[in-house]
């Protein structure tokens, strides 16, 4: 049984399709600027099939982006750039040059960093990872030099002050020690940079080597260094409902 066709308003489609902002588009449908199957439409609520109607504004065709939500194994000593570097470090471009559509890095990590990245050319869900305002969650994995001893562990939950202000991990917790190291979970939803870096070494612990594990929802998992994977349906669900939206994106 073919499943039910999802209609779009004409609004909604022009912004979807990364044209303009809803407001703007319809003050392009108003203004007779915009055809579906050839028709001139003035009406906003009218609305469009996406699968087979031809929308046209000022006689060109739009078409809604393919969105492709990518999790990419950065590894150590790749920048997080696309393009050439000018130094002529790697970057993670090398990493992707077999996913055709052109994603982008949702965050960066530190060249010296590792784990996870999120790529994608959904600019309205990479926006909101970002953003702080939406509090997403970042866990990473930390070795330091030194042990971290029960009362530092203390100071670094109740936050410290630094250059650039006050700065609280959402939650940090000890591993394990080995020889003069220590292995730390520490997890931040703001993204200031060398967050994680500048925050242990208040402490007198300078990091050996951080890996990103998780962003909110979606886990690094098995992926080794220099892979990616597609989300799949349910994570990107998650990961929508920890951003604040919408269940499923029309289409």
């Amino acid at each position: 049984m073919e499943g039910r066709t999802l209609l779009v308003r004409l609004n909604r489609y022009l912004s979807l399709c990364g044209l303009t902002s809803r407001r703007k588009a319809e003050e392009l449908i108003l203004q007779g600027k915009v055809k579906v199957n050839g028709l001139v439409v003035k009406e906003l609520g009218w609305r469009v099939d996406p699968k087979k109607d031809v929308v046209e504004v000022e006689g060109k065709e739009v078409k809604q982006p393919t969105y492709r939500y990518i999790i990419l194994y950065k590894p150590c000593c790749y920048l997080t750039a696309l393009g050439k570097s000018k130094d002529g470090k790697r970057t993670i471009e090398e990493l992707i040059k077999d996913i055709p559509e052109r994603v982008y890095p949702a965050g960066r990590l530190d060249y010296n960093a590792e784990g996870l990245l999120l790529l994608t050319n959904d600019g309205e869900l990479a926006n909101r990872i970002m953003h702080p305002r939406h509090k997403l969650k970042k866990t990473y994995l930390v070795w330091v030099y030194g042990i971290v001893g029960k009362e530092t562990l203390n100071r670094m939950k109740k936050g410290v002050r630094l250059e650039d202000g006050f700065t609280k991990p959402d939650s940090v917790r000890l591993l394990k020690h080995q020889e003069n190291k220590s292995l730390i979970e520490v997890v931040f939803h703001e993204g200031r940079k060398h967050i994680v870096k500048r925050f242990l070494s208040h402490f007198g612990h300078r990091v050996i080597k951080l890996k990103r594990v998780a962003i909110g929802p979606i886990k690094l998992g098995d992926l080794k260094p220099g892979q990616w994977r597609d989300l799949n349906e349910h994570e990107l669900k998650r990961l929508r409902k920890a951003l604040d939206m919408e269940p499923v994106k029309e289409v």
